[in-house]
């Protein structure tokens, strides 16, 4: 089966990617950049290894020339459109507009070019952080502009799947973390242990979904594999461990500790900011959805990478 996926250079298009490509997909990765470009980073680490196991396409970007005649090539089966703009995602700032013309750009062409070619439907992945996703305090608002953006893409790429006659599912992913990731709390956190210190958790009491990004990409292959086969339902949600992101920085550390033979001490704080809603979660198990999943395993690979 042959799989458009958009995006691959990101920490989980990378893993998507990969796994696809172990269960047996032809992965055809179109990315923004040239591949010359990547040189510094994780990303660059990721798009090396990504050029090992996919088709890899530079200078590609979603609806540009190039891509459109990547799509002319035919014989997809399935439109994995995981790659949106990021930029800085929790900037109030961060240009909405600008986000969904470049998430969507030439998006009916695109996609009636593909159905013309045999395509049997389109993956968009979305984000537990969009208005209306997951479960928590209502009402589900938007976290932020990039939030907002999200689901304004999902409901162009709804609404131009239905108008051409393409089946459209979506994968909403929640919090990964794992190897090759940007650093962020868990970079932190290892940072911190590493150079003998207490890492401090300033909110403590936000109730979050952290999931290990192997179970993640699991979960997409298998989804994936329903959609091909019209099996899937028209939405997923996968979700890892819901807890507060107190208790999953201990969590974090327990699973580092024996691992690394590091202290790994923790501090929580008082938590007295709230800007942001006190819990967002998925709400389909992934550890229940997926088959042959072995967690210590991913554990074990989580501490290799900050070994």
């Amino acid at each position: 089966m042959k799989i458009l996926l958009t995006g691959a250079s990101s920490f989980t298009g990378y893993w998507f990617a990969k796994a696809l490509s172990e269960a047996g997909y032809h992965v055809v990765a179109p990315l923004r950049g040239n591949l010359d470009s990547y040189t510094q980073g994780a990303r660059a680490e990721r798009v090396r290894r990504l050029m090992t196991i996919a088709e890899t396409v530079g200078d590609c970007a979603f609806g540009g020339t190039r891509f459109v005649d990547l799509v002319r090539t035919g014989g997809y089966d399935l439109l994995c459109h995981h790659a949106a703009r990021v930029g800085d995602y929790r900037s109030p700032d961060f240009d909405i507009a600008g986000a969904l013309a470049e998430n969507t750009a030439n998006l009916r062409s695109v996609l009636a070019t593909l159905a013309g070619g045999g395509l049997k439907g389109v993956v968009l992945t979305g984000s537990v952080f969009e208005p209306n996703e997951g479960a928590g305090n209502t009402p589900l608002v938007a976290f932020s502009s990039y939030g907002l953006s999200k689901g304004l893409t999902a409901a162009v790429v709804h609404h131009r799947c239905h108008e051409i006659g393409l089946s459209f599912h979506k994968f909403v992913i929640p919090n990964p973390f794992g190897p090759l990731e940007e650093p962020r709390f868990c970079a932190y956190l290892m940072r911190t242990w590493k150079a003998g210190e207490t890492a401090r958790v300033n909110t403590p009491d936000y109730v979050r979904d952290n999931i290990l990004v192997g179970l993640l990409a699991k979960t997409y292959v298998r989804y994936l594999g329903e959609v091909a086969s019209g099996t899937a339902t028209a939405k997923l949600n996968p979700s890892g461990y819901v807890e507060t992101q107190g208790a999953f920085a201990k969590r974090f550390a327990a699973e580092m500790r024996p691992r690394l033979g590091l202290e790994c001490t923790l501090e929580l704080a008082t938590q007295t900011e709230f800007s942001e809603p006190l819990m967002r979660v998925n709400t389909d198990s992934a550890a229940h959805y997926v088959e042959d999943w072995d967690e210590q395993m991913a554990w074990d690979a989580v501490a290799e990478a900050y070994q």
